[in-house]
């Protein structure tokens, strides 16, 4: 067999192989009001091993943004692909469980989730575990309606952690039809999860696992004595003595929360080692946005918090692993928000999705698997959180090209940082580099007007 013949062969062996490789299972763990000082291996004092875990065996992400810095808008972003701005509905805010006019408020029809892409075009078993808070009324905003096959968990925003109510109303599901559960709402979730991958071994397709823990976020108690929900720390006994050592209540609380999240965490990594899962499933770990320091979360060192867009409200922890994929110990200082995770799973399912989808990320299939080492390319990323009157909360804006940020703060004012140099947002540049500051400005505004629904 002549050389040139046997290299072609060879070859076209090597491509067949690729071809016949088959997608990974995907599990996309994502919490809740969990900021970047929340997490062992970005710093925190909060003990995290089993997130840590999953850093120092695959890669830890230092510049990854969430979709927004408000619960809703961010799973939107996260599960579409599509910034916020875009939706039907405008959610830029948080979805409200009791608020008059939010019952039919959520997630459309005709906007296309990853769980649909992958169910119906790549074949995968879809499921979600957790809180949804894409839509709480109609039947028709339920997840059961947006691509997953299976759903076990909340609707709204917070739920009560021991009764699994919002206040006194019943907000616990499986499927389509409320259930009563009783026990602990993060240990719930993870056994959920847990009894999911043990039927996952002997199924002839892969999963996509959307693994969305309500912790450490505030629990939804009730008060008799007022009659109305009210908002509680709610930790276990245990998970307090094992944090005794932090001096503030509150951060005490929001630890023993974290502490018990962290727990699940490990379990279901367990799990997945017990049923012969683990080579075969990307993993990721990820937060909704930045924390919220009234409720114990931390986001130093940088500035802003929940809800803001200055960066401690929108740059999130974020730590993949996949065995033999993903090479261990990486740190990756690339730019990447959680739009980008659609057309990333996309590609390694190898699909396409529909070419009128308009989606806002680019993926970053070939970082993960070493074919690149960083993305180098300069990102326009764009953020808009709405008014919110239940809240009390004004519209924010804010627009990053490459390291240059514009910030529209209602409480605040306007300005321009510099990231490269200012990752913290301490020296504003508006009145230095005034042109840059119009510019990115107009680039904002104009955005926001070519994302927002067409009124017909």
């Amino acid at each position: 067999m002549s050389k040139p013949l046997t290299i072609f062969l060879a070859t076209l062996l090597l491509v067949s192989i690729s071809r016949a490789t088959p997608p990974p299972n995907i599990l996309l763990i994502f919490t809740d009001d969990q900021g970047i000082n929340d997490v062992g291996c970005y710093g925190s004092e909060i003990p995290t091993p089993n997130i840590d875990r999953i850093a120092a065996e695959g890669i830890q992400f230092n510049s990854f943004y969430s979709a927004s810095s408000i619960c809703t808008p961010s799973r939107f972003g996260l599960l579409t692909g599509q910034n916020p701005v875009r939706s039907q509905d405008q959610l830029l805010g948080a979805l409200m469980f009791m608020a008059e006019g939010h019952a039919d408020k959520g997630i459309q029809e005709k906007e296309v989730t990853i769980a649909s892409v992958l169910r119906d075009q790549a074949g995968y078993d879809t499921s979600l575990i957790g809180k949804w808070h894409l839509g709480h009324g109609d039947p028709s905003l339920l997840p059961l309606n947006h691509g997953f096959d299976t759903f076990i968990g909340h609707t709204g925003g917070c739920i009560d952690f021991f009764t699994m109510t919002y206040g006194i109303i019943p907000d616990w599901y499986n499927g389509s039809q409320h259930v009563s559960e009783n026990g602990y709402a993060t240990e719930l979730i993870t056994e959920e999860a847990i009894d999911y991958l043990s039927g996952q071994k002997e199924r002839d397709r892969p999963f996509f696992l959307y693994l969305a823990y309500n912790a450490p976020h505030f629990g939804k108690g009730y008060s008799p004595a007022d009659k109305k929900p009210v908002n509680l720390m709610q930790p276990q006994a245990a998970e307090l003595k094992r944090v005794a050592s932090i001096e503030d209540k509150i951060r005490r609380e929001f630890a023993a929360m974290t502490v018990s999240l962290d727990d699940g965490v490990g379990k279901v990594l367990a799990a997945l080692e017990e049923y012969e899962l683990e080579n075969d499933t990307l993993v990721i770990f990820l937060t909704d946005h930045g924390g919220d320091p009234t409720y114990g979360g931390s986001n130093l060192p940088l500035r802003g918090n929940k809800a803001t867009l200055f960066e401690g409200g929108i740059r999130v922890p974020c730590v993949m692993r996949w065995p033999g994929k993903i090479e261990a110990g990486q740190k990756s200082d690339s730019q990447l928000w959680s739009l980008d995770l659609f057309p990333t799973f996309c590609e390694l399912a190898d699909i396409e999705p529909d070419s009128g989808l308009p989606l806002d990320g680019v993926s970053f299939a070939s970082l993960l698997t070493g074919e690149e080492q960083s993305t180098q390319e300069p990102r326009n990323m764009l953020w808009m959180t709405g008014a919110h009157s239940e809240l009390e909360r004004k519209p924010w804006i804010a627009y990053r090209e490459d390291n240059m940020k514009y910030l529209l703060s209602p409480e605040e004012g306007e300005f321009l940082f510099d990231l490269e140099s200012d990752p913290n947002e301490e020296t504003d540049l508006r009145t230095k580099k005034p042109e840059k500051f119009q510019y990115l400005k107009s680039e904002a505004e104009s955005l926001i007007e070519s994302y927002r629904p067409k009124t017909e």
